[in-house]
């Protein structure tokens, strides 16, 4: 009997989380991205004095604080992810609340980002980095509000006293595609910031 128990919990264990389109569509993204990426790296091959000159006016320390709070967002959408699963809807509640705020800060230290560039004149017409940068930033940008709408999404259905599988696909997704926008980050911060 303990044997049969344990047989379904393997089975949910070896389970690619959410519904197949969704793979789909993240390794889509991640492939666009890539192409951007490899394309600001082509760029960043032709002329690297400047792209160095230019990457040394950015904020490191606004650049890593929003790598941290994307990070912390990822495990608060984790936690809220395994506390929907054993049922524990209130943590699940409060935890993606924390990732929504996350996300919100993220936003927002991006935007002050931002206008601190352009106050300095280093709008996207002042060079080559700098339209990479706001073309790259801001596609991420534009990720990380359809994210929060997802998360808003997830946020609904952890108050709802039970899920079907299909709506617990949705959620699942809704989790995988707020990791790929940290994940995103995570390059984009290591591009733009770090490497000279």
């Amino acid at each position: 009997m303990t044997a049969t128990a344990a047989a379904p919990a393997d089975t949910d264990a070896r389970r690619i989380p959410g519904e197949a389109g969704t793979w789909v569509f993240l390794f889509g993204d991640m492939l666009v991205f890539g192409v951007f990426f490899v394309t600001f790296m082509v760029a960043r091959g032709r002329t690297p004095e400047a792209f160095d000159a230019a990457r040394a006016t950015l904020h490191i320390g606004v650049g890593l604080l929003n790598t941290l709070v994307l990070l912390t967002s990822s495990l608060c959408v984790v936690v809220a992810l395994g506390a929907v699963r054993t049922g524990a809807r209130s943590i699940a509640t409060s935890a993606v609340t924390a990732a929504i705020g996350c996300g919100l800060l993220f936003a927002g230290l991006k935007v002050y980002e931002y206008t601190a560039l352009v106050s300095a004149g280093h709008g996207a017409g002042a060079g080559d980095f700098y339209l990479y940068y706001f073309i790259l930033t801001g596609l991420h940008l534009f990720h990380v509000g359809l994210g929060l709408l997802a998360l808003t999404f997830v946020w609904t259905q952890t108050r709802r006293p039970e899920l079907s599988g299909n709506r617990m696909a949705l959620v699942e997704g809704g989790a995988c595609f707020w990791h790929l926008v940290d994940l995103l980050w995570i390059f984009l911060f290591a591009l733009l910031y770090l490497v000279s």
